[in-house]
């Protein structure tokens, strides 16, 4: 098959199969279905640049990191918790755009700036985060000559 985009959203799908024979892959949508992990990629790694997965069971992202060539990765409303897992994004040198809103993640309590702060820090080659435009709090740390760090930072 020599297909560049694979649409299987909202098809009850509870894993990833059968792109094997798909190399030019580059463009692949499960949303809305039942995935709870990201195996079986292995085969569309060097070719594939957009992922499209919200709306599924995802806690882990293990194996993202094989997706070298990932520049845009929908993954809201899954049940990522865990920094660790966004960590594991500032691997792909590519990757511009995430879309995390709808995680656990981004805990009820947390606000929105530093949660922002937060996945930039883990991701810095992100130009746009949940939709929105990231420019400036990459270095926000870096250029703060207040004299004040260390307060009113949140844990």
């Amino acid at each position: 098959m020599d297909s560049r985009k694979l649409s299987l959203s909202t098809n009850n799908i509870d894993k990833i199969a059968g792109i094997s024979g798909m190399k030019n892959l580059k463009i692949l949508a499960l949303g809305r279905n039942n995935i709870k992990f990201l195996t079986g990629l292995d085969a569309v790694a060097e070719t594939l640049e957009q992922l499209w997965i919200s709306y599924n069971l995802i806690e882990k992202l293990n194996g993202i990191e094989k997706l070298q060539k990932l520049k845009i990765f929908y993954a809201s409303n899954n049940k990522i918790k865990d920094w660790t897992e966004v960590a594991r994004l500032g691997n792909l040198p590519l990757l511009e755009d995430l879309l995390l809103k709808g995680n656990p993640i981004k805990r009820d309590d947390m606000d929105m700036e530093v949660y922002k702060r937060e996945v930039i820090k883990r991701v810095p080659t992100l130009q746009i985060l949940d939709g929105e435009f990231v420019a400036g709090y990459e270095d926000e740390d870096e250029n703060d000559d207040d004299g004040d760090e260390g307060e009113n930072k949140e844990d």
